[in-house]
């Protein structure tokens, strides 16, 4: 063990351990009653400081140019071998004092690497200090927003590119059955008749929305307030600094990011967590309602709906022999569920933000990265193993349509409306088809062509 002082006092930290008395101390403060922070957060926040050494090493804030080149080689190391460090990240998510544990930890590993690599042994900070080198320029204030919109800017792209493949999927049903006619149906009553080729791309188009929410929220977090240091004063930062720091991050992020036009206000609100939950729970939403229908219209198979074959992915019943259940969309309906209920957390904490910083960003980005993963994995099963194996049952549907008084409502123009409401009441009284009631009222070319599949759609 060595021995690590603060400006509490001493602590214990085990020799061969990366980090120090910082992360001693936050892992004995808050239980592991939430997972450890993310590994790309920690990824990102390791790219954020190596930027930070590169326009700090520009603005010449070091007289020994080693200790900067040390950090920046650190930051790359760990980076490139990340899998043999991780276990020195392990700090619980969720945390008080608005990150500055994970900061903390994160500098502390950075440094202790620098050190070795300048030959020293760890815990000797005269050579690289965790707070006056590595942290230099920085507060958790700007850093670790700064890696949590980063962390959120890779999950909503993967997110993306998750949601584009169902969507192709869906306009790909769509144009296979887009003459294959179904009950339409308000209320869970029958309505008029439309085509499953129309059901599929206005699922399509419901989800293409869904992407361009998650582009403008993804978007918003291409600003970021490095380089607003405490509370966005920019405080211990240099002018040279100021100007680098945000190109040297675009450089190690390759990502077009830019810094906030007022510093205050970016280090003190998180409105763009708030815009992107609510992206995530518009998403959950319409994925539960695309999968409740898919559930309703395979319902059965003999006693249901039964207009679509879902793919039979598991036995359904540990005491009903066949029975098979929809279990991909039910596992994406209850991912919704908990994506919505992220969803309240993540406004709560945004709101309890007070004066010129908010203290709740841990659970804010535990939470929506928890949501990007979610939603991706859901999306993911729900192409694979649901909707690229789905069939439409085109005999059933059929005969639900042929069966339909409701079709009565294309002769509405022809018969008026007070008209055709009689002879659907006696023809779901008597369980007669329209065509036999209508008698003498309509020849029976008007009444082949107003009964017409394409007479329910407007060219």
């Amino acid at each position: 063990m060595r021995k690590e002082h603060d400006s509490l006092g001493i602590q214990s930290v085990p020799q061969t351990a990366y980090y120090g008395i910082h992360t001693v101390r936050a892992r004995s403060n808050f239980p592991a009653v939430s997972s450890v922070n993310d590994r790309e957060l920690i990824k990102n926040f390791l790219r954020v400081k190596l930027a930070c050494a590169r326009a700090n090493q520009k603005a010449g804030r070091w007289d020994d140019e080693r200790v900067p080149m040390a950090i920046a080689k650190a930051c790359q190391d760990l980076l490139a071998h990340f899998e043999e460090y991780e276990d020195e990240f392990a700090i619980p998510a969720i945390q008080g004092g608005a990150g500055t544990s994970t900061n903390m930890n994160v500098n502390e590993v950075i440094a202790n690497r620098a050190i070795e690599l300048l030959d020293g042994q760890k815990g000797d900070y005269q050579l690289v200090n965790p707070n006056d080198d590595v942290n230099k320029s920085q507060s958790t204030n700007d850093t670790y927003p700064t890696a949590g919109h980063l962390t959120m800017i890779q999950l909503t792209d993967r997110l993306s590119l998750t949601l584009k493949k169902v969507i192709a999927t869906l306009k790909q049903l769509a144009e296979k059955y887009q003459a294959t006619l179904k009950m339409g149906r308000t209320q869970l009553e029958d309505a008029i008749p439309t085509t499953f080729g129309r059901s599929f791309h206005a699922y399509a188009s419901l989800l293409e929305r869904d992407l361009k929410r998650l582009k403008a929220a993804r978007d918003q977090l291409l600003t970021v307030p490095l380089g607003g240091t405490a509370i966005g004063t920019s405080l211990t930062a240099t002018h040279e600094y100021l100007k680098n720091v945000i190109t040297e991050l675009q450089n190690v992020t390759l990502l077009p990011v830019k810094g906030c036009e007022d510093l205050i206000d970016g280090v003190q609100n998180t409105d763009e967590y708030v815009q992107l939950s609510g992206a995530y729970k518009s998403l959950a939403v319409d994925l539960s309602k695309m999968c409740n229908d898919l559930r309703l219209l395979g319902s059965g198979p003999q006693n249901g709906l039964g207009e679509l074959n879902l793919p039979q992915r598991q036995a359904g019943s540990s005491i009903m022999p066949g029975k098979v259940n929809p279990v991909i969309p039910e596992f994406v309906t209850q991912t919704a569920y908990q994506v919505i209920g992220h969803d309240a957390t993540i406004t709560m904490a945004a709101e309890a933000g007070q004066l010129e910083l908010n203290a709740f960003e841990p659970v804010m980005f535990f939470d929506l990265f928890d949501d990007a993963r979610l939603l991706n994995g859901a999306l993911q099963t729900l192409n694979e193993n649901c909707l690229m194996g789905i069939t439409v049952n085109v005999e059933r549907c059929r005969q639900m349509v042929e069966s339909s008084a409701e079709a009565a409502t294309a002769l509405s123009p022809l018969l008026g409306y007070e008209t055709v409401s009689h002879l659907v009441k006696k023809a779901l009284k008597e369980q007669r088809p329209i065509r036999e009631l209508v008698g003498d009222r309509l020849t029976t070319a008007e009444l082949d062509q107003a009964l017409a599949p394409t007479a329910f759609f407007v060219k």
